[in-house]
């Protein structure tokens, strides 16, 4: 279409990944925006990484906020404003190339939240905007085989909510959606530090300590991290040495709700999808299905097969990206995936 760039864009709760069609993916950043609350109306200072950089580390007069929770939009006008730049960037800032999106949402959100998304990317100067489901997306960016009549299983683990679909000849079986996902491993080591040793740390470090030395199945080799923070005693800084042992009783608590609703996914599927999805194993993708042991930890719930996809946390991206080939086909708004056949490969 002239004029026109087709988009892909995966909207979490941590980061956006924007995928152009024809160039791949363009934009990682993370959901962050920081603005000015003294201008009416509020001015955007930075998106993105600069904005996330700012985090806990600004004056007064700015804030910087994540506008989604728990994958959906929690702050409309800052979500436009974010969706604006990240379209801008990857549309090279033509005026004449208004987009046309295609944005994943996870499987659980009501038709209200739905409408949320598509209008704040109307707002943001999208031309044209298709949503759909997160478990599909992810599952077509990991390459499974969709399309056939045979059942595929996705759990993707993002920073928000973990989604999980059952998956065959292009439709959603099965879906279920969460919301225990990064943001709950996160929050959890926060308490832990807070309860434990007194120290009160940003969800910025509590990432890095997660990355760094987190486990739900215990490492081969002990590791250890020393982490600065603020005695809740006196105010004053102090460190603390954390093992990635102890962080694993921590961090199994929210994958183990991960796990049960895993198996109630399983136990609501028909025999036949659920001895397909034995043969062919279940898919980790998603930022959070990286952390360490979490293949493992599903693998031993649910005595199946269990692999963390390639690029995990860019999956539902390239499901996106493979999808906007459909998007002359379809109707604006949200896709119902059960009732149309997409993938023609």
């Amino acid at each position: 279409m002239l004029f026109s760039q087709d988009i892909g864009i995966d909207l979490g709760t941590a980061n956006t990944l924007v995928f152009v069609k024809g160039k791949g993916i363009v934009t990682r950043e993370p959901s962050v925006v920081a603005v000015d609350v003294r201008s009416n109306p509020n001015r955007v200072v930075a998106v993105g990484i600069e904005a996330k950089e700012m985090i806990g580390r600004t004056p007064g007069s700015i804030i910087a906020v994540r506008p989604l929770k728990d994958g959906v939009i929690a702050d409309f006008d800052i979500t436009s404003d974010m969706l604006k730049e990240f379209i801008r960037r990857a549309t090279s800032g033509s005026p004449f190339n208004r987009a046309r999106v295609m944005i994943c949402i996870p499987s659980g959100v009501t038709e209200v939240e739905k409408r949320a998304v598509h209008d704040a990317a109307r707002s943001a100067g999208a031309k044209y905007v298709s949503l759909i489901d997160e478990p599909m997306a992810a599952a077509i960016g990991a390459g499974l085989p969709v399309s056939e009549a045979t059942g595929s299983m996705v759990v993707d683990i993002g920073g928000g909510t973990t989604d999980i679909g059952v998956l065959t000849m292009n439709g959603i079986a099965q879906s279920a959606s969460l919301k225990v996902a990064g943001a709950a491993f996160d929050e959890a080591i926060i308490r832990h530090l807070r309860r434990r040793y007194g120290l009160l740390i940003g969800t910025t470090v509590a990432e890095e300590i997660k990355m760094s030395i987190g486990c739900v199945t215990p490492r081969p080799e002990a590791l250890t991290m020393t982490v600065k923070g603020r005695d809740l005693k006196n105010g004053l800084a102090r460190e603390a040495t954390l093992a990635s042992e102890e962080l694993m009783e921590v961090l199994r608590r929210p994958a183990r709700q991960i796990m049960d609703k895993v198996l109630d996914v399983l136990e609501s599927t028909t025999p036949e999808l659920v001895a397909d999805i034995a043969r062919n194993g279940i898919v980790l993708t998603g930022g959070g299905s990286q952390l360490f042991g979490m293949d493992r930890l599903l693998c031993e719930r649910t005595e199946m097969t269990c692999v963390v996809a390639d690029d995990a946390d860019s999956c539902a991206a390239y499901g996106c990206g493979k999808s906007l080939s459909w998007m002359n086909h379809m109707q604006e708004g949200t896709i119902n995936l059960a009732r149309r056949r997409l993938l023609k490969e």
